[in-house]
């Protein structure tokens, strides 16, 4: 007799992505947040959590058993403006985060399309982010270009970059 063969191991769980309107959805954000940033690179909670918080689009990854993995947040019109230079036509991309367990999945990648989705539903034509310098690889993947110097934001070197939509 044959042992039984293992099954194939499960592909990674399949999640949505979705702006976070409910308030239950929007604490699963900051909890993300400050899992990433403050606990893993060390942001201080008063620098991670700002007044934009309250007025910026938040979107949300979910896995199906309910399990937040990820977040990002969008700042358009005049709460973007400092981001952006001040042109109106341009959004702000920000406070991404995805959970370590959760990297390598392509949550990234669909949290920053979705924004990207929201930003075109609100008439914008371009989105800006403030990227860490590790991450600039995975946004020039996804059509950012850099532009000006290095600085540092939070005490981490990083990089202004945009995209046309």
């Amino acid at each position: 007799m044959t042992p039984p063969t293992p099954s194939a191991p499960a592909g990674p769980p399949s999640y949505v992505v979705r702006v976070a309107e409910e308030p239950a959805d929007r604490e699963a954000c900051f909890a993300v947040r400050k899992e990433v940033f403050v606990a893993e690179q060390g942001v201080p909670e008063d620098v991670e959590y700002d007044a934009y918080d309250a007025v910026a689009l938040h979107v949300l990854a979910v896995r199906e058993d309910g399990v937040a993995l990820g977040t990002g947040r969008l700042l358009y019109g005049e709460t973007a403006a400092e981001r952006t230079g001040g042109d109106p036509s341009v959004g702000a991309l920000g406070r991404l985060a995805v959970l370590r367990d959760a990297r390598g999945l392509g949550v990234g990648v669909a949290l920053v399309r979705a924004i990207e989705d929201a930003a075109r539903a609100r008439g914008l034509a371009a989105v800006d982010l403030h990227a860490q310098t590790h991450a600039l690889g995975f946004y020039e993947r996804l059509g950012y270009e850099a532009y000006g110097p290095e600085y540092l934001e939070a005490g981490i070197p990083h990089q202004a970059m945009r995209r046309a939509l």
